[in-house]
């Protein structure tokens, strides 16, 4: 029987990123302005993404006053409830300023400690991702209703396409392209989509056999790690540990374990 608290926190979710990836499809300025920088030139923030959290925050704080949050854009408080909101309100910043369709709008909820509801909406391709922690998870939209999400079968890891992303940070990133150079020739093919969340929900749809990238936050990873192991696939980071800033991979059952094995041995966690 599904807990009826997490049925609430997924509707509320659900109704959070609907509303935020409509705010941010439909207001995107044709001058998009920037509100601040981070790392690098590359790396921006901008006021529709700090509009969009504000929205979330304020819709579910309506709702549940006593809940917590941790958000990209700076939301952060303990909350008395024992649930905490991980929210990425623009995941995949670059591509949505240049006008790129991979973007996404990502929200989880913790209990404890531990993922129990995961959310994305991805506008411009018209899909909704979610699960429930032993829920399973599902997909809509894309030209299909609401259909149960299964990774792909297994296949041998020549066989694997495998996604990745790259830090905004040069150093960082010339070493992540050297491991990929060096993952490429042991693969089928690698994609990079600008987007964790979209490409761990891509995993959970099976149009991937496996993603991994360095550099991840908490919000980056929260919903979109729920929803790929909810649909079978399995997620970690190094060897032994979950998913984290030093590394996080998810996979087919079949490719995960030797796809972390090349990459301990490329030393994909560090410089």
């Amino acid at each position: 029987m599904t807990d009826p608290l997490h049925t609430e926190l997924l509707e509320l979710a659900r109704e959070a990123a609907r509303r935020a990836g409509e705010l941010l499809r439909d207001g995107r300025p044709a001058d998009l302005a920037v509100a601040a920088t981070k790392s690098s030139p590359i790396d921006v923030v901008t006021e529709m993404d700090i509009a969009a959290e504000k929205l979330i925050t304020g819709l579910i704080s309506e709702h549940r006053p006593e809940d917590g949050f941790l958000g990209e854009e700076g939301a952060s408080s303990e909350g008395t409830s024992g649930i905490r909101w991980v929210i990425d309100p623009l995941d995949g910043t670059v591509n949505y300023l240049y006008g790129l369709p991979t973007w996404s709008v990502s929200i989880a909820a913790e209990r404890g400690g531990e993922t129990v509801v995961g959310v994305v909406e991805i506008p411009m391709r018209g899909e909704t991702f979610h699960a429930v922690r032993g829920g399973g998870a599902r997909g809509s939209g894309g030209g299909a209703g609401e259909r149960v999400l299964s990774c792909r079968p297994t296949a041998p890891l020549e066989m694997a396409l495998v996604s990745t992303g790259f830090n905004y940070v040069t150093e960082v990133r010339v070493h992540q392209a050297d491991v990929a150079r060096r993952l490429i020739p042991l693969v089928r093919d690698i994609r990079r989509s600008g987007s964790a969340a979209v490409d761990l929900c891509d995993v959970a749809a099976g149009r991937l056999d496996g993603y991994y990238e360095r550099g991840l936050h908490p919000w980056d990873l929260a919903a979109g790690d729920l929803i790929a192991r909810e649909a079978g696939a399995l997620t970690g980071g190094r060897p032994g540990e979950r998913p984290a800033r030093d590394l996080a991979i998810a996979a087919t059952p079949g490719v995960f374990e030797p796809l972390q094995r090349l990459l301990e041995d490329f030393g994909a966690w560090h410089d």
